[in-house]
């Protein structure tokens, strides 16, 4: 497998301050969906009406590509309470997304700063923290990779990087 740059996930800790970092309805739209979704920020810029499933509680998407780089698969990814209660506020007055993935981008970055956080946090660590995050709370290997779209369990185990203390604490769990 070729060498893959490892982003290092925001803590729990982290990621409650980037949470609570955010001013505007705008920054709270876009860090509370990439730290509770998972999304792409390409995907989180291009959502509109359509890609949301009210009463299942999802989001659907045409998936990044395939083989042939067509956007044939679709993802089915699983919206949590304050990201429902953020889209129905926001689409009830809007049909688009209010920003594109350059915006994006230096929101999470601006938040993140404003947080007081000292690593490096681009749109992508949002989504790495997710992923961690709910390997951590149980959620299954497979079911993960579904929620990102990754075709590959390798892929999805890059976000496998628990720490001393969580192998520990799961192991006292469960043995």
């Amino acid at each position: 497998m070729p060498y893959q740059y490892v982003r290092e996930p925001l803590t729990a800790q982290e990621s409650d301050r980037l949470s609570n970092a955010c001013e505007t309805p705008t920054e709270r739209l876009v860090v509370w969906t990439l730290l509770d979704t998972g999304l792409r920020v390409g995907e989180l810029c291009d959502l509109t009406r359509k890609n949301v499933l009210w009463q299942q509680r999802q989001l659907r998407f045409k998936g990044k590509g395939g083989p042939h780089g067509e956007k044939t698969k679709v993802r089915v990814v699983p919206m949590s309470s304050r990201v429902r209660a953020l889209l129905e506020h926001h689409f009830a007055l809007e049909k688009a997304f209010p920003v594109k993935t350059r915006r994006a981008q230096d929101i999470v970055k601006a938040v993140a700063n404003r947080a007081g956080i000292t690593k490096d946090v681009s749109p992508q660590v949002p989504r790495h923290t997710f992923a961690t995050m709910a390997l951590r709370k149980g959620i299954s290997l497979p079911a993960v990779q579904k929620i990102l779209g990754h075709d590959s369990l390798q892929t999805t185990a890059i976000y496998l990087n628990f720490t001393d203390v969580h192998i520990q604490d799961e192991f006292e769990r469960k043995w």
